[in-house]
């Protein structure tokens, strides 16, 4: 990359507002969004998020199996040859990250379709963010986990390595012409920034417009989680089987409005918009980006009709210097199985069997001379095993399922352990049931290793329709300024006693991952909780409520602006994703588990909640 004036190359700024549609939260979500928000019309954007971590791996296997494969073939076949009509004649760009570890087969198959449907729509590439090729050399130069501090994986255990690109690539292919614009590995909110830096002609040192476009991004990247999906209050959403993807209209200071196509089911309100404004930001002053270093603590979330929020108030600084890169490797195998019991002390049951079962698998692996287990996780849920209570009194007729999983360098002895739980199926205490309709069989783990690099180490190219398109990246060159954090208000004195109430009664809550990190969210439903709220949920105490999981370092972030606070629990997920043994390997659950603590309050407050 180098340096040039930091001046956007868009040659005329739009004051009238922009509507982007979001229609992908993960590879695998419904195909139907794209026809819902051109139906409901009016877009100038649709953007798609299809990646996650674990996402790219499977990709490169893909690749691995066929030079053509490593992106998301439903979204060219499926998403696209289905609308590209209707794409064309509204004039919506497509700005999408399903390109995976191959945007350019992705491009080509959607150019292949465009031409068997005769029309004329531009398809532009980026690429730059796959190093896999750099494997040996980033083992050669020492490079460390960025979190657990481990050593770099041996190169022919890598399976991807990609770097967060940011907006800047994407912008240049829409003011190149592109009507699609496909991207690898990118920031989730970075395709929505860019529309917004486009379409507004943004300077890339006009830090809060950055800030408040990636917001937008970060908003819409998940789909249906902003209109009502996942909500603390469940209940309260409106025909969930046609539930509607989230629309911005987007002005230009950054500000927006979020809603959904006229019609759809969902919900659209203050809690849902803030539930996902503090989906897994960890530290919301300084929610780090490729393009900008976003400050989320004050941005305020008001009702502007019954199915629109206005969202206003980020702030911005200079981006960092470094992007984040994550590797995904190969460790071992592992196995696990669902095993449900019935009956009384079912909960004891199931826990003898999967000891029996580890038991008389050690046994054998230690007579062939083979190493055990590298870990074993057994959580029997309906006993207390997410939430950290004892198990229930002997006599107690219970339904129960017994989670068992293991790691073991050897795929063989990772299978071990289900042939030995098969076979003792007639030989331990009643209540076992089975419903599997075969045996499941020793999956990789996929480790994920993230590490940061050099803004200038990372070279992104663009091209249009095969072509390349000339482009210079904007490289921050400031310092990152640290922001005071704002000082959570006290409890206020009262005279009388206080009641006890559980805390969803007092707020919204959502959780999420960062590798092996958990993200948990709390929003007061009222901005004068708050206060009692943050007296109950400490950091030591949040860290009592997950002792059963062994957390490590627990940090809280108050949002002002939102009246919520953010909790970042490091090592308290097993490793994450798919390298972890868990039941819940993402932290989906952990605010579930968080609305359960006991807030202590005023009499007026509990008897308005109860």
């Amino acid at each position: 990359m180098t340096m040039k004036n930091t001046e956007n190359q868009s040659s005329s700024k739009r004051k009238q507002p922009i509507r982007i549609g979001g229609a992908c939260g993960f590879w695998g979500d419904s195909n139907a969004s794209t026809g819902q928000l051109l139906r409901a019309g009016g877009l100038d954007y649709i953007v798609y998020d299809y990646l996650a971590e674990i996402t790219l791996s499977i990709m490169a296997r893909a690749r691995q199996k066929s030079p053509d494969l490593g992106y998301a073939t439903d979204f060219a076949e499926q998403v696209l040859g289905l609308n590209l009509k209707t794409i064309a004649a509204s004039k919506t760009k497509i700005l999408s990250n399903a390109g995976g570890v191959n945007p350019e087969s992705c491009a080509a198959k959607i150019r292949e379709l465009i031409a068997a449907q005769k029309l004329d729509l531009k398809v532009a590439v980026v690429t730059g963010d796959d190093l896999l090729a750099e494997a040996s050399a980033f083992k050669e130069a020492g490079v460390t986990e960025m979190f657990s501090g481990e050593a770099f994986p041996k190169a022919e255990k890598v399976a991807s390595i990609n770097a967060y690109l940011g907006a800047q690539p994407v912008v240049a292919a829409l003011e190149a012409g592109a009507d699609i614009v496909i991207t690898g590995r990118c920031a989730d909110s970075a395709l929505t920034l860019a529309a917004c830096a486009h379409a507004f002609g943004w300077d890339w040192t006009d830090y809060d417009r950055l800030s408040a476009g990636s917001l937008v991004g970060h908003l819409l990247e998940c789909g249906t989680q902003v209109t009502g999906g996942n909500f603390t209050d469940w209940r309260d959403v409106p025909d969930v089987k046609k539930i509607g993807y989230p629309v911005a209209t987007v002005y230009e200071d950054g500000s927006c409005d979020l809603s959904k196509p006229e019609g759809s089911g969902g919900l659209v309100s203050v809690g849902t918009v803030a539930e996902q404004l503090v989906y897994e930001i960890g530290n919301p002053q300084a929610y780090l980006l490729p393009d900008v270093t976003c400050d989320f603590s004050k941005v305020t979330i008001e009702a502007k009709t019954s199915e629109s929020v206005h969202v206003s108030g980020a702030k911005g600084r200079a981006a960092p210097e470094s992007l984040k890169v994550s590797a995904t490797w190969a460790d071992g195998f592992r196995i696990g199985l669902m095993v449900p019991y019935v009956g009384f002390d079912a909960g004891e049951k199931a826990k003898v069997f999967a000891d029996l079962a580890l038991g008389r698998a050690e046994t054998v692996m230690k007579k062939l001379g083979a190493p055990g287990y590298q870990e074993v996780s057994v959580e029997i849920v309906g006993a207390g095993s997410q939430i950290g209570e004892a198990p229930v009194s002997r006599g107690t007729y219970e339904e129960v399922v017994l989670k068992i999983a293991a790691r073991h360098v050897d795929q063989r002895a990772a299978g071990l352990l289900l042939r030995e739980l098969t076979g003792l199926g007639l030989s331990v205490a009643p209540g076992m049931t089975t419903f599997n309709g075969g045996r499941p069989k020793p999956s990789p783990v996929v480790r994920l290793f993230s590490f940061l690099v050099e803004q200038s180490a990372v070279s992104p190219k663009v091209s249009l329709e095969g072509e390349a398109v000339a482009f210079e990246q904007v490289v921050a060159a400031e310092a990152v300024a640290p922001v005071e954090a704002t000082e959570v208000p006290g409890a206020p004195a009262v005279d009388d006693a206080l009641a006890e109430v559980p805390l969803i009664k007092l707020a919204y809550a959502r959780s999420g991952d960062k590798g092996d990190k958990a993200n948990i969210g709390v929003i007061a439903r009222k901005a004068e909780w708050l206060p009692w709220i943050a007296a109950a949920l400490s950091e030591d105490a949040v860290a009592k409520a997950f002792a059963h999981f062994n957390p490590g370092k627990v940090s809280r972030f108050y949002l002002p602006g939102c009246h919520a606070l953010n909790f970042l629990i490091d090592d308290v997920l097993g490793g994450g994703g798919i390298a972890s043994l868990r039941l819940d390997p993402q932290a989906k659950a952990y605010s579930q588990i968080l609305l359960r603590h006991s807030v202590s309050v005023p009499h007026s407050i509990a008897q308005e909640v109860m």
